[in-house]
């Protein structure tokens, strides 16, 4: 486990995108690298990547939003077709920002986010890392036991602490004792905010047709997307499985696939020096 990394001097910003407002943070120079956070309770960019931005940063202008609904971004998303709200989102930071073009890593939920935004508009994607990104396979197997504990987090008896932890100790990462109380007291407060609470940016679809939506394995575009894209997936992943990875290597015709032993759904943190240097690399083209 590498340990944890001071975060460079960050530049914040509100853009407005279509009337929602986007938080963004960045640091850095050169070639735009939009860096995607998971979508589990609590959770924003800054904090999802603390481990990465400062490497990345090093050779590259790194963009951190909070994808809508999370964080200090506007709350609420279209349930109707949740990736393709986030996509055009993400795609409207672009548009704030006046970049054509850039590089996207996108950890779970936000690799769902950065692979819905090529699938829509490749022109704006150079590059991709996805890391156990959300949507693969969803419909061909019940949920895991990872993913059941993230989607029950604001039903039942509510949010608390106590749910938080267990996600994240027993299905977020392979060594439960690498991560803080720090991290879960910090989580935890963000996860309860009222209008989070009230409207929350991940829960079960209602409507099978939505469901369909997000598999990304039913979409034929997924087989034309030449996009160069490097998929990491921690081999112990209780949430997203494993096989997501080799499901997206067979399909797509531009896909690097590396999967992590001993770690689990969260390779950007809990393999930090591995995937900075993984990700650096293919950035830049070293395949």
């Amino acid at each position: 486990m590498t340990t944890h990394t001071e975060l460079p001097e960050m530049r914040e910003r509100l853009l407005d995108v279509g009337g929602r407002k986007i938080f963004v943070a960045e640091t850095g120079e050169g070639t735009p690298v939009l860096l995607l956070h998971g979508g589990g309770p609590g959770a924003s960019g800054v904090a999802n990547y603390s481990r990465n931005i400062a490497e990345l940063a090093r050779d590259y202008r790194v963009i951190v939003p909070d994808l809508p609904g999370y964080g200090r971004s506007g709350k609420g998303i279209d349930m109707t077709d949740p990736f393709g709200a986030l996509a055009a989102g993400i795609r409207g930071v672009l548009d704030q920002l006046g970049l054509d073009k850039a590089h996207f890593v996108g950890n779970s939920y936000g690799g769902a986010c950065a692979l819905r935004l090529a699938l829509d508009t490749p022109d704006r994607v150079e590059r991709m890392v996805l890391m156990g990104p959300g949507g693969i396979g969803t419909t061909r197997a019940l949920p895991t036991p990872g993913l059941n504990s993230l989607l029950n987090y604001y039903t039942g008896d509510g949010p608390s602490r106590l749910k938080l932890e267990k996600f994240i100790r027993d299905y977020l990462v392979f060594n439960a004792a690498q991560v803080p109380a720090s991290v879960i007291d910090a989580r935890y407060r963000d996860s309860i905010d009222p209008e989070v609470v009230a409207d929350p940016p991940l829960r079960r679809p209602k409507d099978l047709r939505t469901l369909w939506k997000m598999d990304f394995t039913r979409d034929k575009r997924l087989s034309r997307l030449a996009v160069p894209t490097l998929v990491l997936w921690g081999a112990a992943d209780k949430v997203n499985r494993p096989s997501g990875g080799r499901m997206l290597a067979a399909r797509m015709p531009n896909c690097d696939l590396y999967e992590v032993a001993n770690t689990g759904h969260w390779v950007q943190w809990e393999r930090a020096d591995l995937f900075n240097r993984l990700c650096a690399d293919f950035l830049a083209g070293r395949r």
